[in-house]
């Protein structure tokens, strides 16, 4: 499976971004109102310049306490991103996000932000494909 067919597969194409110079505590409170994991930094919507997720921000909480949510975003955000293309096997996305130890990957074609696939997202994939070829194999040992 590619990522092109996990993107169709998701209720919406939509990238929750941010500008650089965004609160953290603006950003938290994104996350919390939209129930997602994480938010794409980006100055105009299209290149994405970080990623800050609900982790990082528990994390500067536990080392700094909370004067770290009167920071930006871009203090805290990972700018060396690990993105894929829509061409990309599910198989190799979920190898990099589990070596990385990371949930969420940008998906960009040419540079420009199209998507984000969740570690849910790939797994939810993976399980359907092999439901269907389980359902395939058993179809092929009782002769149907």
């Amino acid at each position: 499976m590619l990522v092109q067919q996990i993107l169709k597969s998701k209720p919406s194409d939509l990238v929750v971004t941010v500008l650089p110079g965004t609160l953290v505590s603006e950003a938290a409170k994104i996350l919390a109102d939209r129930k997602i994991g994480t938010v794409v930094i980006s100055a105009d919507g299209k290149k994405a310049n970080g990623i800050l997720s609900e982790r990082d921000i528990v994390r500067e909480i536990a080392n700094r306490g909370a004067t770290c949510l009167t920071d930006t975003v871009d203090t805290y955000m990972t700018s060396k991103l690990v993105t894929c293309s829509r061409s990309e096997s599910a198989d190799n996305v979920l190898k990099m996000m589990t070596e990385g130890r990371f949930r969420h990957m940008p998906v960009l074609e040419d540079g420009v932000l199209v998507g984000l696939v969740t570690i849910g997202d790939v797994v939810k994939a993976r399980l359907s494909e092999l439901a269907m070829e389980k359902n395939a194999l058993e179809g092929m040992i009782m002769g149907h």
